[in-house]
């Protein structure tokens, strides 16, 4: 296999690299799932950005597959909203849409709250304990990557009691579905700060199993920053191309990228 097609999308600006993985012998369905795995990965990460091609010819050279999985894949990744498929013009990453991040923390915010009234009543001191270690972890990395997972594990850590799998199935689902928004928020390292102050109260009023309080807390932290992606993603669509942006706004993070690493000050939550 040659350097260009070890590098995909092939045609579209400056390669982005992307994993390979062996799939000589493996059944369609698991060539399939790993060409959607890696591509969703990829995107997750801003290494597909929204816009970029996804041709099922250069997608079927990368990982050495026919045209059947890359096609059932390319299906899979729409159904999930993370692609575009258009008659005559093939295939695309699906772009941010600032209505789709504001639905996506309205969704959780209502059903997160369910899932924290239901877990706090079966809270132990153990279950809180590991609680406690992942809010801790997530306060401290800096890792854009690692961040959105520690926040997860966070979040899905405090509605495990619960004892509802659906329910935190449908929230896990929203979890992913809401990766590449979160990492917009990552670019402006002020609100990790603010999310990170957020969790250690919710934590506060979990362990005094004060269940309205924490309902209502862990609403306004989803909708507060379902509102601040839409306000983020919307602004630069509203301003004409190219426009010098006013002096004193928060610059906006371009879609697709995140922080560089920085060892001083805060990042996002």
């Amino acid at each position: 296999m040659t350097d260009a097609m070890d590098r995909f999308p092939l045609d579209a600006g400056p390669a982005q690299a992307l994993p390979l993985a062996a799939v000589d012998v493996a059944p369609r369905t698991s060539a399939s799932r790993m060409v959607a795995d890696a591509l969703r990965a990829a995107i997750v990460d801003g290494r597909l950005p929204p816009g970029a091609p996804l041709r099922q010819d250069a997608v079927a050279r990368h990982f050495s597959v026919s045209a059947i999985p890359v096609r059932e894949a390319l299906r899979q990744l729409e159904s999930e909203g993370w692609a575009k498929v258009e008659m005559h013009k093939g295939a695309t990453v699906a772009p941010l849409s600032a209505f789709e991040a504001r639905e996506i923390y309205e969704i959780r915010a209502a059903l997160e709250g369910l899932a924290l009234t239901l877990a706090i009543p079966q809270h132990t001191e153990e279950t809180l304990r590991e609680v406690q270690a992942l809010y801790e972890a997530a306060e401290l990395e800096r890792d854009p990557a690692l961040y959105v997972a520690r926040n997860e594990a966070f979040h899905m850590g405090l509605y495990a009691p619960a004892g509802r799998p659906q329910l935190l199935e449908m929230i896990g689902t929203l979890h992913r579905r809401g990766e590449r928004y979160l990492r917009v928020k990552f670019g402006l390292p002020e609100h990790k700060r603010v999310s990170d102050d957020e969790h250690g109260q919710l934590m506060r009023l979990v362990r005094r199993k004060e269940v309205a309080a924490a309902q209502k807390l862990i609403a306004d932290h989803l909708l507060g920053t379902g509102e601040l992606l839409y306000r983020l993603l919307s602004e630069p669509a509203a301003a004409p191309s190219g426009a010098t942006r006013k002096r004193g706004k928060t610059p906006v993070p371009q879609a697709g990228m995140f922080a560089p690493k920085k060892r001083a000050g805060r990042g996002n939550g």
